[in-house]
């Protein structure tokens, strides 16, 4: 009884392996490698159809990085604070969200070139995440 037990669990366990490594395909984790050359702590998520998600460590801080299906870097997501937006940004938060108290801040870089930050805002039991450009535009 053990003897069976025992394969079955020797079964599950390289099944799960072999699962969690087929998250992501050669071309995405090439170009991963390449350009989070000290990344540690990788864990992949498939976005939709084309693209991934990896959220990974490096140098001590969480960021998670978006790459198409080929291997293309879209964008990386870093964790800041309110205090080091760009001060159009602040300015235009503080303008039409008076007395919200911020919960989380980010940077994302995109491949075109354009940087965007988050604010997220806990209102209620939800949050609520804004987006805005360099210049303090609200994006969505």
């Amino acid at each position: 009884m053990k003897k069976y037990f025992f394969v079955a669990l020797t079964i599950l366990i390289s099944t799960a392996t072999t699962f969690a490594q087929s998250k992501t395909n050669k071309e995405v984790e090439t170009a991963f490698k390449a350009k989070f050359t000290n990344a540690t702590k990788v864990k992949w998520d498939k976005e939709n159809e084309h693209e991934y998600e990896a959220n990974f460590t490096e140098n001590g801080v969480k960021h998670s990085a978006n790459f198409s299906d080929k291997g293309e870097w879209l964008e990386t997501e870093s964790p800041t604070t309110f205090d080091k937006l760009p001060a159009k940004v602040k300015t235009a938060f503080n303008a039409s969200h008076k007395g919200e108290k911020v919960k989380a801040v980010a940077k994302i870089d995109a491949s075109t070139g354009e940087t965007q930050y988050e604010i997220e805002v806990k209102k209620g039991l939800k949050t609520v995440e804004y987006f805005y450009n360099s210049e303090g535009k609200l994006l969505k």
